[in-house]
């Protein structure tokens, strides 16, 4: 990224600036920051890898493995679980707590709204609560409480700082009232959380945002470890050599 991109008084990934621990208030840069994608498809055309598609490998898979990868890159359909008068609350959720705030989108909300629909759930859930898809529910109607009482709109016709707040205290659990007082307020943040994130990073853009090489089948790995020695032939470089992981450690 060139030093014009990047906002005003920020010293660079590079210095580490990005990593949350350094930055005020502890909160990561916002997301567009990051270089702009130069080949294939991110969500908001930004990423560490901008010259990194998966979809070049799409050649290396089987038939089953293709079918259902490109069938995700499918133009979502009208929602089937989830109805008219949630559907706003559900995108405006997803966009807040993925920090999709510009297109394109992964579209995460008919995502989730199909898992829902076609009842290809998880497989457990926690002892005191519903269903998923009644915790969806229950969790969708009480941000639009919360967003009524403190507020005097909808969850979806806040401001984005506003937004924001609600999505931070339902973090922390502390949302109470209406139709918060029949869930675990942090066990239905999991819930909500768990779902919107494994539908993200299942999505080829999501794959080329932060490097993922796709589906190992039938091609396979040659190369085991880190760095440019460790780098499989269709792997590519990021952007900068910082590694977060050890750098916020």
């Amino acid at each position: 990224m060139a030093a014009d991109d990047r906002p005003d008084g920020d010293p660079g990934i590079a210095a580490g600036a990005h990593l949350p621990k350094l930055r005020p208030g502890t909160q990561p840069p916002p997301p567009s920051w990051l270089p702009r994608q130069r080949r294939g498809t991110t969500p908001q055309m930004i990423g560490r890898y901008p010259d990194f598609d998966v979809l070049d490998a799409v050649d290396t898979w089987d038939g089953a493995t293709k079918k259902v990868v490109l069938a995700r890159l499918e133009p979502p359909g009208p929602l089937r679980f989830f109805t008219a008068a949630e559907e706003p609350t559900l995108v405006a959720f997803c966009d807040v707590v993925l920090a999709q705030d510009a297109e394109p989108r992964v579209p995460v909300a008919a995502m989730v709204d199909a898992k829902m629909a076609d009842g290809k759930l998880d497989g457990y859930r926690f002892a005191d609560m519903p269903r998923d898809p009644d915790t969806w529910g229950l969790v969708l109607a009480g941000l639009d409480h919360t967003a009524r009482s403190a507020y005097g709109c909808s969850f979806a016709d806040c401001s984005v700082e506003r937004r924001e707040n609600i999505v931070a205290e339902f973090a922390r659990g502390r949302l109470v009232g209406g139709p918060w007082d029949e869930l675990n307020v942090t066990r239905a943040w999991s819930v909500v959380m768990r779902a919107a994130l494994s539908e993200f990073y299942s999505h080829p853009w999501t794959w080329n945002e932060i490097g993922f090489g796709g589906p190992a089948y039938p091609r396979g790995f040659l190369r085991l470890g880190g760095g440019d020695a460790g780098r499989e032939p269709f792997e590519k470089p990021g952007s900068v050599a910082v590694d977060p992981v050890r750098e916020d450690g």
